[in-house]
């Protein structure tokens, strides 16, 4: 038997964040993962710290940007990779009330470090922005195939890695500690997306006035490539639009509440496409599409903690649309929960629901 003090269950931003705090740390674990591509793989990439619908902060905005972007700084130290660099979104006005509500919004005290009150002027002839653009501040784009890729190739090289979908029938849970198959922990943690659905850990389904409490969420990306839009800043208007370099552009996503079916549709290719058609004048080719299902909460707040009943079960999940920023953050609240018996922040705290 091999002893480690944690088992990681899944690879996505959660897991692998989770993985990063451990390191960091230096505690001993070993991460069990079937190697699928999930929500992070498909994910934008873009780390977003305002709500650019209605021109506010994300929950909790300059917190998690605090502690995301040196962390993964330092993912790319270790993997040797840049996996992550600055950028600027621009945000398109429709209307002269959008640029009214933006400049009094980016002189609110928790905007004003994000949102830059000068209205900008459209320079780009393949970009419909007649009202101009609203600059975020602060931004960042990561590149999660490439981090998930290096990450696994990391942990794989460290032996750190079981290459295999996670098998329940084979832990055996105590008070104390946890076994699965050769390995024997202190503790679990289920970093699994919307995958912890089938968990039969997993003790959040409805919540007491009847409602699902967890959601899955398709999100389909279209990939299209143009040459003549030159587009170097992410651009939001009914969808965002990343570049990726090469002339080579990622656009979405689209919204599938309650929807866990796999691979691409048509539908959300035609959406996408008529919504980019708003936004760009230039000629494009789509090259690709892709899907994931993102693990959202009834609240927009993540899942954290374990339940009474298996104290040594802890989970890292519900991080929805917003994982890539709140991960790292999220992963030092639940090693500080597990390890010195901090509080967690009761918006996140798993058994808020029962």
């Amino acid at each position: 038997m091999k002893q480690v003090e944690y088992i990681i269950v899944g690879l996505g931003i959660a897991g692998i964040c989770f993985a990063e705090t451990l390191l960091q740390q230096g505690k001993t674990f070993v991460v069990v993962e079937d190697g699928e591509n999930g929500a992070t793989t498909a994910s934008g990439g873009v780390l977003n710290p305002t709500v650019l619908k209605r021109f506010t902060a994300a929950w909790n905005a300059s917190q998690f940007f605090e502690k995301a972007l040196p962390f993964y700084k330092s993912i790319s130290e270790r993997l040797d990779q840049k996996i992550i660099n600055p950028v600027n979104i621009h945000r398109i006005f429709y209307n002269i009330e959008e640029q009214n509500d933006w400049v009094v919004a980016s002189d609110k005290l928790e905007l004003s470090d994000f949102l830059s009150s000068e209205i900008q002027k459209n320079k780009n002839i393949s970009v419909h922005a007649p009202l101009g653009l609203g600059s975020v501040k602060g931004a960042a784009l990561l590149d999660p195939s490439k981090l998930i890729e290096f990450y696994r190739k990391y942990l794989q090289q460290n032996e750190l890695l079981v290459s295999e979908s996670f098998n329940y029938s084979c832990l055996q849970v105590t008070e104390t500690s946890v076994t699965y198959k050769n390995y024997v922990a202190k503790q679990v943690v289920f970093a699994q997306g919307a995958s912890v659905k089938d968990n039969p850990f997993f003790n959040v389904s409805v919540s007491p006035e009847g409602s699902k409490v967890f959601v899955g969420n398709k999100g389909e990306y279209v990939i299209f490539k143009a040459p003549a839009l030159q587009l170097k800043e992410v651009l939001k208007g009914p969808m965002m639009l990343i570049p990726l370099g090469n002339d080579l552009y990622k656009v979405g996503a689209s919204y599938g509440r309650d929807d866990y079916s796999p691979g691409i549709t048509s539908r959300a290719k035609e959406e996408i496409v008529a919504k980019l058609q708003k936004m760009i004048s230039c000629d494009f080719e789509v090259v690709d599409q892709v899907s994931g299902i993102r693990p959202t909460v009834k609240d927009r707040k993540p899942l954290l903690g374990s339940f009474p009943e298996n104290p040594t079960l802890y989970f890292l999940s519900g991080l929805g649309t917003r994982g890539l920023s709140m991960a790292p953050l999220l992963s030092e609240w639940l090693y500080d929960f597990v390890e010195k018996d901090n509080e967690l922040p009761k918006e996140v705290v798993i058994t808020r629901f029962k």
